[in-house]
């Protein structure tokens, strides 16, 4: 059953200060709007249960990438072209931009915004690898106050968040130390446009001789929540990478998610992929050292 928009309220107030005051006005009321990707598939299909629509699509406060010495911070509101189209993002935070080239079709990648995939919250979602693996914070915004929360950990559960409903993301803060590293952007679907994720991956390592000195890697759709795989990363950093890591890697990724059958695929395949995408990074890291990204 279709939805009818009659039975929707949409408000536009037009600037960053008047969305925060109505949201907390009525705490939970709003459901705030920026490119609407995911909420026009929950319309058509007759599944969006929030009446009460509030737009921040255009507001200037959560556009824009701003670079510092230290870091480069991202509007929630940038989509996905902005991602791709940006030339220090793509120089020095590839994983970012390869995960912004994959998202639906481009014209999804017009309108769908970084802040938005985070608040989607869906465990395929093709950015929030990324994210985990650059160690991003979040500054989330309310009428009562801003504060910067890590982004690991802000997804507490399937579509949970530590957001609080008068509280929108503001800015996305990546820090600017991994032009150097070694990094890998994989993602496994039916096809190479407009597919969900099946399984997808972002890894990063700073690799000293034979030793690989720093390792970080992150999973989409092998647990209810984007997982950054700590047990991987502890059996990997200090060592040199040999048979012996490579198969304690795989038992470590194995050990720590947990993935689904569902209609994309099943638990098997994606727990057998998501080991070769991890073996074949890391059997790269001293194989070929001139390759920066891995694709």
């Amino acid at each position: 059953m279709r939805s009818h928009p009659s039975a929707f309220e949409l408000a536009a107030p037009g600037t960053l200060a008047d969305v925060l005051a109505m949201m907390a006005e009525e705490r939970g009321a709003w459901m705030p709007v920026a490119g609407g990707t995911e909420v026009m598939v929950q319309f058509g299909a007759g599944r969006l249960a929030a009446r009460r629509l509030i737009s921040i699509q255009m507001l200037p406060e959560l556009r824009g990438i701003s670079i510092t010495k230290d870091e480069v911070q991202i509007g929630a509101g940038c989509t996905y072209t902005d991602l791709r189209k940006n030339a220090m993002v793509c120089a020095e935070f590839p994983l970012l931009s390869a995960a912004a080239a994959w998202t639906g079709s481009i014209a999804n990648q017009n309108r769908g915004t970084l802040g938005g995939n985070i608040v989607n919250a869906s465990p395929a979602a093709d950015s929030l690898p990324a994210l985990l693996v650059y160690e991003a914070e979040l500054i989330l915004v309310s009428s009562r106050a801003e504060h910067r929360v890590p982004y690991n950990g802000f997804h507490t559960g399937y579509k949970k968040l530590l957001l609080q409903p008068d509280e929108l993301i503001r800015t996305i803060v990546l820090p600017r130390r991994y032009s150097t590293w070694k990094s890998s952007a994989k993602k496994v679907g039916p096809r190479n446009a407009q597919a969900i994720s099946k399984i997808c991956m972002a890894a990063l390592a700073r690799v000293s001789g034979q030793v690989v000195e720093e390792f970080r890697v992150a999973f989409g759709s092998m647990a209810p929540v984007p997982m950054r795989m700590r047990g991987v990363e502890e059996v990997v950093t200090g060592r040199v990478i040999d048979d012996g890591v490579l198969r304690a890697a795989r038992r470590a990724l194995e050990a720590g998610v947990s993935p689904i059958d569902d209609i994309r695929s099943t638990r098997a395949y994606r727990v057998a992929v998501a080991g070769n995408l991890l073996v074949e990074f890391l059997r790269g890291l001293t194989q070929d050292r001139d390759r920066d990204v891995f694709r």
